[in-house]
């Protein structure tokens, strides 16, 4: 029987992530990116960017956690970075201060595709929500591909809902539609499920 857990990411699990996130984005967005685009995303240059990541977060409350397939044995399957919302998790032509201190952002939740569907996404969202709550955030938000009805479909279903941002990223001369979901976070961790 296989488990799986999430712990904080490791200097050493950068190579990981950014595998990771190269092989999901080129299953998961390759209807929603050209295609020229993904084929040459850097993965050393990934690696960097998440090292960086791990090792100098920009604040306390800046995090990277993995999730772990352990069978016989461990895999590295999925990750999450959030941290406070900053400029970037703005709608083009907010106030700065549309979202207010006690906002968190996601900046990044993937899952590689071989291991969906084996609860790794909720580990990760329920050990973020978990750190959140700790860190005193209230709300949290968002990004998500207007065509990724996977990532939407997930985090609607747990509790995230549009909250009428949109936004266009500019790909490569390509026009990629995004909307902002946002959830509350609950001041108090859920009760352990009964069996």
């Amino acid at each position: 029987m296989a488990l799986g857990y999430v712990r904080p990411a490791r200097p050493e699990d950068a190579d990981e992530i950014a595998r990771i996130q190269l092989a999901t984005w080129r299953v998961a967005y390759r209807r929603i990116l050209p295609r020229h685009v993904l084929d040459n995303l850097d993965e050393a240059y990934l690696a960097r960017r998440w090292s960086a990541a791990v090792q100098e977060p920009p604040s306390g409350a800046h995090r990277v956690l993995v999730a772990v397939e352990q069978a016989e044995q461990s895999y590295l399957v999925g990750f999450v970075a959030s941290g406070p919302a900053d400029a970037e998790a703005l709608a083009p032509g907010e106030p700065d201060d549309a979202l207010a201190d006690g906002v968190a952002a996601v900046t990044d939740l993937l899952v590689e595709p071989r291991w969906g569907r084996r609860g790794h996404g909720s580990r990760l969202l329920a050990a973020t929500v978990d750190l959140w709550r700790s860190d005193g955030f209230t709300r949290a938000v968002a990004w998500a591909f207007d065509g990724d009805a996977a990532t939407r479909k997930f985090l609607t279903s747990t509790g995230w809902e549009p909250d009428g941002a949109a936004r266009a990223l500019d790909v490569d001369d390509m026009l990629v539609p995004q909307l902002r979901l946002h959830v509350g976070v609950p001041t108090e961790a859920a009760p352990p499920a009964s069996a």
